[in-house]
């Protein structure tokens, strides 16, 4: 199985959100033990640079993407994707994006705590703690 991580989840980890930091460290631990193969957006990994490195520094944060290098597979952008997000039917164009590559990859679902910003994705989105439930 496939899945796309969305920032969000990532930066709940990296920055320990309390109410969700949980799920996002199983999901992780998933995809290390190979049960799944997760994957995030190259541009996600700058994106979470920039809002983490503010709140846990530069080498933390760059401890912390090593350590996603590590455990997930990192899915290019590329100028295909940019375009074809541009005619999805979604709010946001960053989570078009998002959905693009994850159409693009074949990925089996998105893993988001916005399941609302996906609304039209052509690849289905769900929350983490919906996504674990299937492994319990």
């Amino acid at each position: 199985m496939k899945i796309l991580i969305d920032t969000n989840v990532i930066i709940d980890y990296i920055a320990d959100r309390t109410l969700f930091a949980d799920h996002a460290e199983q999901l992780l631990a998933l995809c290390a033990s190979g049960k799944v193969t997760g994957l995030v957006t190259a541009n996600a990994i700058t994106d979470i640079y920039y809002v983490v490195h503010k709140v846990a520094g530069k080498e933390k944060t760059l401890e912390a993407i090593r350590t996603l290098c590590s455990i997930l597979d990192i899915t290019d952008v590329g100028k295909a994707d940019i375009l074809n997000a541009m005619e999805l039917e979604m709010p946001d164009y960053e989570n078009a994006l998002a959905a693009q590559c994850a159409k693009r990859i074949k990925a089996n679902c998105i893993i988001t705590r916005n399941i609302s910003d996906y609304v039209n994705s052509p690849v289905p989105a769900k929350e983490s703690a919906e996504f674990l439930s299937q492994f319990k």
